[in-house]
C-alpha cells in the first residue's frame, strides 16, 4: 500500500511542474550544496568544525551563489517572507488537517514538521541557489502558494527544510553571523575584523569582497561613507581582587542602548550595537551633529523633568521609523559619549584610551550640549573604594561599573584584560509561573519561554515577565514535564498552567511600564531557582515590586 492511501489524499500527478520565472534547469545544484551546509551546522557540535564546513562550502560553490549562502548565514538577505500561514495552508491540502497538528505539536518545528511529512515529490533538479534567491524575490502574495508547492515538491527532506529556513527568515541553524564571517575571513587569509568593517558597506551577493579574499581586486574602499564600524567590548569582571587599580579608568554602567554615532562628509547615521540603522527612531540626537566624526556611547532619553527618562521610555521610540514630534518632545534622545573612533577623518583608535579621552573631551565640547554629554570619569585609588562606589551608584539607570586600561587601544570585539563591566548584583523576586510556550531550534520540543507573575491585592495574578534562560537543561527538562502536566488551558501554542509553581526571577532593573498591566516591566529577567519548596500563595506581590521602583530611585 502507498501511503497517499494511508492517509486519505490524491497521489500527485506524473506530470512535472513548469520551471519557473528566472530559473535555468541547467545550472549545477548549489542549493543542495547549501541544504547539505545548514544540515551539518546544525549536527556539528565543535566551533572550530563549524567554522570549516563553512568556509570549504564557501570556497567549493560558485558565484554568486556563495555569496547569498554567506548572505543567509549573517541574516542579510532582504526576501519577502514566506508566511506560516502559506505553509500551514498547503499542509492542510496536502495531508490530513489532523495528522499534520498532532505532527507538528509533536515536532515543535514548523519546518522539521513540513519538511518530513510533505506527500509529493518530483525528480527533477531544484533550481540553484541564485535562481532560488531570484524566485523569492519577486514572489508576490497572491502566486505564493503556487510557487512554495512547486519547490516543496522538487526538493529532499534536508532541501525541503532549509528552504523553508530561507523563505520565511527563520535561520537559526547553530552558526551566528559573527562565526560565518570569521569562517569567510579564515578561509581566504584575511583578518575578520577588516571584514567587519567591510561588511556594513556591501550588499549580497558579495562580488568584491569575494574578489578582494582571492586577490582578484582590491579591498574595497568605504572612506567616504557614513558606515558601522565594529564596537570593542567587555568581558563581566569575575576577579576584582586581580586588579591593580591605578591602571584603570571607572564609569559607570548606563543602562540604556550601546550606539555608534556616524557623521562622514554631512551624512549623520546612528547605528546600535549590531550595527542596524536607527537613526530613523532617533532623529533628534543626530540632528544638530555639524562636524565628522565617529564616537562611540549610549543612547538615552531625558524625562518630563529633564532628568533622564526611565529604559521603558526609550524603549517605545526604539523600532519606529517616523517617531511624532510629540513623542520626540516627551522623550528626547541623547548620548553619553563613551570613547572617540575617528577624530574628522582621522582614526585614532589605535592610540591609548587616555589620549583617545582628551580628543573625545574637546569634541563633545564644541557638540550640542542638550544631545551630546561626557561620561564622567570615576575617582577610586582601591579596590575597596571602586566597591563602594559599584554599591552606591546614585542613579537607577546605572548597572554597575565599566573598568578599562587607561593604555588600551579601541580594538573590535572583546579581548581579554582590557575592558571589563563589574555590575550590581541582581535583584530577585519570587514568582508564580502562568504560562509557556515552545521554544526554537534546539529548544523547539520544549516549553521553555516562561510568562511569570506576582499577586495583586485582590488575589489575582498580573504578569510582570517573561524568561527564556537561568536554568540548566536538567532544570529545563523538569521545567518541560511540569508544563506538560499542568496545563490547564491551550492558546494556540501557548500553555497556560496551574498556579502552583514558584520561579525566583533574577533580574538587573525594575521600572514603571505603561504597555504592560501590571505597570511594571523587569529588566534582563532570567529563572535563578525553582522553588518547588515555597507555596505559590507566598510569592511576591505587585506592590511589593513597586516598592523596588521607588527603592532604586
Amino acid at each position: 500500500m502507498h501511503r497517499f492511501d494511508v492517509i486519505g489524499i490524491t497521489p500527485p500527478s506524473a506530470a512535472r511542474p513548469p520551471p519557473l520565472a528566472g530559473e535555468d534547469r541547467g545550472t549545477v545544484n548549489s542549493f543542495a550544496q547549501f541544504a547539505e551546509l545548514l544540515d551539518a551546522l546544525v549536527v556539528t557540535p565543535g566551533r572550530n568544525a563549524k567554522l570549516r564546513r563553512i568556509g570549504e562550502t564557501l570556497r567549493a560553490m560558485a558565484e554568486p551563489d556563495r555569496g547569498w549562502a554567506l548572505a543567509a548565514l549573517t541574516g542579510e538577505l532582504d526576501l519577502p517572507a514566506v508566511q506560516p500561514s502559506v505553509l500551514r495552508a498547503l499542509m492542510e491540502e496536502a495531508v490530513d488537517p489532523l495528522l499534520f497538528r498532532l505532527s507538528r505539536d509533536y515536532v515543535g518545528d514548523l519546518a522539521e514538521t513540513v519538511s518530513l511529512l510533505w506527500p509529493y515529490s518530483d525528480p527533477e533538479q531544484p533550481p540553484g541557489l541564485d535562481a532560488m534567491v531570484g524566485i523569492l524575490a519577486r514572489l508576490g502574495r497572491a502566486e505564493a502558494p503556487g510557487v512554495v508547492r512547486n519547490l516543496l515538491s522538487r526538493l529532499d527532506i534536508t532541501g525541503r527544510w532549509a528552504f523553508i529556513k530561507l523563505a520565511t527568515g527563520g535561520m537559526r541553524v547553530g552558526a551566528g553571523a559573527r562565526l560565518a564571517k570569521l569562517a569567510f575571513a579564515q578561509q581566504w587569509g584575511v583578518d575578520v575584523g577588516e571584514v567587519e568593517e567591510l561588511w556594513h558597506g556591501l550588499t549580497p551577493p558579495y562580488a568584491e569582497l569575494f574578489a578582494w579574499g582571492e586577490g582578484r581586486g582590491p579591498k574595497p574602499d568605504l572612506s567616504a561613507r557614513a558606515l558601522f564600524r565594529p564596537f570593542m567590548l567587555a568581558h563581566p569582571l569575575e576577579a576584582p581582587e586581580t586588579l591593580h587599580v591605578p591602571d584603570w579608568l571607572a564609569e559607570w554602567k548606563w543602562d540604556g542602548i550601546r550606539v555608534q554615532v556616524v557623521r562622514v562628509g554631512g551624512e549623520a547615521r546612528l547605528f546600535s550595537r549590531t550595527g542596524d540603522d536607527v537613526s530613523g527612531s532617533f532623529p533628534d540626537a543626530i540632528a544638530t551633529l555639524a562636524r565628522d566624526l565617529v564616537l562611540d556611547g549610549e543612547l538615552m532619553v531625558r524625562g518630563a523633568d529633564g532628568g533622564l527618562g526611565s529604559f521603558n521610555a526609550l524603549q517605545q521610540r526604539l523600532g519606529r521609523k517616523a517617531p511624532s514630534a510629540k513623542l520626540m518632545a516627551e522623550a528626547p534622545a541623547f548620548v553619553r559619549a563613551y570613547d572617540l573612533l575617528f577624530d574628522g577623518a582621522e582614526d585614532v583608535r589605535a592610540l591609548p584610551l587616555m589620549e583617545r579621552r582628551a580628543r573625545l573631551r574637546q569634541v563633545v565640547a564644541g557638540l550640542d550640549p542638550l544631545r551630546f554629554d561626557l561620561s564622567e570619569d570615576l575617582e577610586a585609588a582601591t579596590l575597596d573604594e571602586l566597591a563602594a562606589l559599584r554599591a552606591a551608584a546614585p542613579d537607577p539607570l546605572i548597572e554597575g561599573l565599566m573598568l578599562k586600561r587607561r593604555d588600551s587601544a579601541y580594538v573590535a570585539g572583546r579581548r581579554a584584560g582590557l575592558w571589563y563591566k563589574w555590575k550590581r548584583a541582581a535583584l530577585t523576586a519570587d514568582c508564580v509561573l502562568m504560562y509557556a510556550q515552545r521554544g526554537s531550534g534546539k529548544r523547539s520540543s520544549f516549553y521553555s519561554d516562561f510568562t511569570f507573575g506576582a499577586w495583586t491585592e485582590d488575589g489575582g495574578l498580573l504578569p510582570v515577565g517573561k524568561a527564556y534562560f537561568g536554568f540548566t537543561d536538567e532544570e529545563l527538562k523538569w521545567l518541560d514535564k511540569f508544563v506538560r502536566a499542568h496545563t490547564v488551558a491551550r492558546f494556540g501554542p501557548v500553555r497556560e498552567v496551574a498556579k502552583t509553581l514558584v520561579l525566583e526571577v533574577a533580574f538587573d532593573s525594575i521600572g514603571e511600564s505603561s504597555r504592560h498591566k501590571s505597570g511594571l516591566a523587569m529588566r534582563f529577567p532570567r529563572i535563578s531557582r525553582i522553588r518547588t519548596d515555597k507555596p505559590a500563595a507566598e510569592a511576591d506581590t505587585v506592590k511589593g515590586l513597586r516598592a523596588m521602583v521607588a527603592g532604586q530611585a
